[in-house]
């Protein structure tokens, strides 16, 4: 039995190659000094609302053996089936990620690609709501976007791998591709094409129907994150998706994750949909 891992330690940034400048990122992107005032900021000016119009978003999910699921958050607890709880990776790209006060000049705002690694709880006082999100990894592939969120925010802190692809053909098939290089960012190779049915008979029958398990993996308004300084944050967000619009897909290829594969999940066994489009808001932001 392995012990669950720390998030907080799995949160600190390490920079894909090992130059000069990726040896000093760090020690800028986890300055005590500027987490403090920035902290002590935010209670007077609540960070802005960030909006994107997200496409593109693959979701896989797996069963984990509980046991390897690291320490919820207080008045949180694991969603579980059989000993084993859902782990999601999904993958995107923004359309201009930015803040809403910027209007129509967002459109001048890059659209980065972002992959989210997830557990899910659900709160002790309400067994019964909308799940919450705790992340276990977060990685973007634009430097600027890395840096900017992990300097203005403790509950998103992204990784920037050495290489990031994330493709959709008009056939239906694409694949997602991430290579951590020298960094913190984790290795991801997924390859899926479109198919006509869904395949969760399983799934679906832990969730009590199709819909309630679409439900439950897709729909949430709040992520909770673990901080390098052992802290917990959490963001509400507004993630509108309509559960009629989620199309099957089936995972093929040579599949590799070690973060997943180390905990002993067939990675071949993973449920695998795409969310067309979803407008995408990050609505405030706290320290738990």
């Amino acid at each position: 039995m392995t012990a669950p891992e720390d998030l907080a330690q799995s949160a600190n940034y390490l920079h894909p190659s090992d130059t000069l400048f990726g040896r000093m990122l760090p020690r800028l992107l986890h300055a005590l000094h500027w987490t403090r005032l920035r902290r002590r900021l935010s209670r007077r000016w609540p960070m802005p609302a960030l909006v994107s119009d997200v496409r593109d978003v693959v979701y896989v999910s797996w069963w984990v053996e509980v046991r390897h699921a690291p320490t919820p958050p207080p008045g949180h607890h694991y969603v579980v089936h059989g000993g084993r709880t859902p782990y999601t990776i999904l993958s995107y790209r923004h359309g201009h990620f930015g803040p809403a006060l910027a209007g129509p000049l967002r459109s001048l705002l890059p659209s980065p690609r972002q992959s989210n690694w997830r557990w899910y709880l659900r709160r002790d006082d309400d067994p019964d709501g909308t799940p919450v999100v705790l992340f276990d990894r977060n990685v973007m592939d634009q430097l600027a976007f890395v840096a900017g969120v992990r300097a203005f925010s403790d509950a998103m802190q992204p990784h920037l791998p050495a290489r990031f692809a994330h493709v959709l053909d008009a056939e239906g098939g694409g694949c997602t591709r991430i290579e951590g290089g020298q960094g913190s960012a984790p290795d991801l190779r997924l390859q899926w094409r479109a198919t006509a049915a869904w395949e969760d008979a399983a799934w679906s029958a832990a969730f009590g129907g199709h819909h309630a398990m679409l439900s439950f993996l897709a729909c949430q308004d709040e992520a909770i994150a673990r901080t390098c300084d052992q802290r917990w944050a959490g963001t509400r967000i507004a993630l509108p998706v309509d559960v009629d619009s989620l199309l099957p897909l089936r995972l093929l290829g040579q599949l590799h994750c070690p973060r997943l594969q180390a905990m002993g999940v067939s990675l071949a066994e993973g449920l695998a949909f795409l969310l067309p489009r979803v407008p995408f808001r990050v609505v405030s932001e706290r320290l738990l």
